[in-house]
């Protein structure tokens, strides 16, 4: 059924399969079109991806003896470290190289804290791997996403990250959960009375990428648990008086997003683990009605996008990326549960 499209001004669909950006091609013609993985245009947009545009023009700037000696700052370098470009890559679904591997590696070897399994911000100078008091949630959910799309889900590293991950995040909402021992002892930002929204969706984000026959208990529990905390808040909202914004940047579209998040990342994560709640209602309206005439969705933050190796997009400029997102999440979610009528400000 198409009754989904009733919510767009017009169908942007031929625009955003336009030959210049494959990525987007290539998501559209599974997401938005429905075509199979194995479907001819599919495979020709997936080979696209990685001779055409901004990948391969990546991959060439992180061949530079420049950016080879910069891979210790692989998370201190915003948002041109490699930690940034490997989602940066991810995002835009690139493929596995022996280049993209080896970049992998080295932030498990020099990111991936050894005896726990998350990920930090810089590496243990004595002991290598990465410095435990420096492990924070968004990084560890951004690795464990973008290494599964590389291909590591199997490996045993990715499964100490995953275990890391549903073994020791909170979600506290106005409360400290004590005791307050490592990790928690490090980051009030992350761990404090508030458990950090930005850590939780890109936890979330992470653990979707999962396939579902490959959920164990442990895995499902922490992913209700962060819908839950994420559904509670409305989205953008706060949960203990949903007439105030959380953070009212999360109403100003970007990509990529790295740690940061924003409304259109957030359902776009929850949309596609199958949710549907009333809760969401709220923010779908506020993506409906950011369409300008023409079914299209502009960039309001590039703060990320402008410091990237390769920027990508313009602000305020029509941005196929957030479109395909906005598209998407208009599809997998049920138009009649949107309510009618309730005007909604999205400033």
């Amino acid at each position: 059924m198409n009754d989904w499209k009733t919510l767009l001004k017009e169908v942007p669909t031929n625009w955003l399969l336009e030959a210049n950006i494959p990525s987007v091609r290539y998501f559209v013609l599974k997401d938005i079109l429905d075509k199979p993985e194995d479907d001819n245009e599919v495979l020709f947009a997936k080979r696209q991806i990685m001779q055409t545009g901004i990948v391969p023009d990546m991959l060439q700037k992180q061949r530079e003896p420049e950016y080879l000696e910069s891979y210790s700052r692989f998370y201190t370098y915003k948002y041109k470290g490699l930690v940034w470009s490997l989602i940066t890559l991810a995002e835009l679904g690139a493929e596995a190289t022996p280049q993209i591997r080896e970049q992998c590696e080295y932030l498990l070897e020099n990111s991936q804290e050894k005896q726990n399994g998350g990920f930090s911000q810089n590496t243990a100078a004595r002991t290598g791997g990465g410095r435990a008091t420096e492990v924070i949630p968004c990084l560890t959910g951004n690795m464990v996403w973008s290494l599964i799309h590389f291909g590591y889900l199997d490996d045993p590293r990715l499964q100490k990250a995953i275990e890391w991950i549903t073994r020791f995040m909170r979600f506290n909402d106005g409360v400290t959960d004590d005791p307050q021992v490592p990790p928690y002892d490090h980051y009030e930002m992350c761990w404090g009375e508030h458990t950090c929204l930005m850590g939780v969706v890109k936890v979330l984000k992470g653990l979707s990428a999962i396939p579902t026959e490959r959920r164990t208990k442990e895995i499902n529990d922490t992913i209700q648990k962060a819908t839950e905390f994420i559904l509670i808040h409305h989205i953008y909202k706060r949960s203990h008086d949903l007439n105030r914004k959380s953070k009212p940047g999360w109403l100003k579209f970007g990509f990529p997003l790295m740690y940061q998040t924003d409304v259109l990342e957030i359902l776009d994560i929850l949309t596609g683990l199958g949710i549907k709640d009333n809760r969401m209602d709220a923010a779908i309206q506020i993506v409906i009605a950011k369409q300008d005439e023409m079914g299209r969705w502009r960039a309001e933050n590039t703060y990320n996008s402008d410091r990237l190796l390769i920027p990508i997009g313009e602000k305020d400029e029509q941005n196929k990326w957030i479109t395909l997102r906005a598209m998407r999440i208009i599809k997998r979610y049920d138009h009649t549960r949107v309510s009618e009528g309730e005007q909604i400000d999205s400033n």
